[in-house]
């Protein structure tokens, strides 16, 4: 059996690269320990704003195996997103390098699903879900437990060779696998840039943000208005913000990324300042037709550039 894990797990492997994530590292489905206090504190202190969806299903998030019926197996992940295209109006609003080109949702779920489905072809027939981003699943903790990379001050999974600059998603499966051995050490030291850096001080310590002040949060979870404390504060962020990654120094090992689907809408970086203070919902629809964009809605859109107008 031990030589049939080793066989299969190399398998995946080399499946994921064929598919092009960067990374994919295996960690047993387990009880996550060290991440039981850090989550409950964090939510006591009401860091996640309206992210009350936080709150559900703890115990789940914490134990892969209360998720999916006899799992045995964590498989991490990553997709690089990194472009050097740049919005030509450095004056406008800006959007986060990751949601350039298609929505990262349906890329990655297309590539887990293709990796299953040859997961059961090659080995046999295996149980399993995949997961990104939008379900209790902790993909920071499991990544670091699997070996691809360590948890930064911003929060971030950094990798030393690549940087932070990729999504993370996991198949979580009923077999058993080789496991990848002892995480990742710390390679932060003494650097705060990112900490410095944040526009809105959500970086409260080093490895704890408080969700309710970080710029993402605040241009796409937030569904109320975005409080005027935060006027002048928002750095001309309209969707997400890189800023505590672009500071960060691990970044300058990124590498472009090769997934065609991540190019960005044709149209998308040459809209202007004036562009975006006048975008009508047709140029939205246009523009965003198969983005992550789509979540804050055209009216989510226009209350972020408002603000950002009304600040300036």
């Amino acid at each position: 059996m031990q030589q049939n894990k080793s066989a299969y797990s190399q398998l995946i492997k080399d499946e994921a690269k064929n598919l092009g994530f960067i990374f994919c590292g295996i960690a047993k489905a387990d009880f996550l320990e060290e991440e039981a206090p850090r989550l409950e504190a964090w939510l006591k202190k009401d860091m996640h704003g309206e992210m009350r969806y936080m709150e559900n299903y703890f115990d789940k998030r914490l134990d892969p195996r209360l998720l999916v019926d006899g799992s045995k197996s964590v498989i991490s992940l990553g997709l690089n997103y990194y472009t050097e295209d740049a919005q030509v109006d450095a004056s406008g609003p800006k959007i986060s390098k990751y949601a350039y080109g298609a929505d990262y949702h349906h890329v990655i779920k297309g590539k887990l699903k293709q990796l299953l489905e040859t997961i059961n072809e090659k080995i046999g027939e295996v149980g399993g879900r995949a997961f990104v981003d939008s379900a209790p699943v902790l993909d920071k903790a499991w990544a670091k437990k699997a070996g691809l990379g360590w948890i930064g001050k911003n929060t971030n999974l950094i990798n030393q060779k690549v940087g932070s600059f990729f999504f993370l998603a996991e198949l979580i499966v009923d077999i058993e696998l080789d496991y990848d051995v002892a995480p990742t050490s710390d390679h932060c030291g003494t650097c705060t840039r990112c900490i410095d850096a944040c526009p809105t001080e959500a970086i409260v310590a080093p490895y704890i943000v408080d969700g309710s002040r970080c710029i993402s949060y605040l241009t796409i979870e937030l569904k109320n208005e975005i409080p005027k404390e935060f006027s002048g504060k928002m750095d001309n962020w309209m969707f997400g913000c890189d800023v505590c990654q672009d500071v960060c120094p691990w970044n300058k090992f990124s590498v472009l990324n090769t997934e065609p689907s991540f190019a960005p809408h044709a149209d998308l970086l040459q809209l202007n300042k004036k562009d975006w203070e006048e975008i009508t919902e047709d140029v939205f629809q246009k523009v965003f037709k198969n983005s992550a964009v789509k979540r804050t809605k055209f009216s989510g859109l226009k209350r972020n550039i408002s603000f950002l107008s009304n600040s300036d």
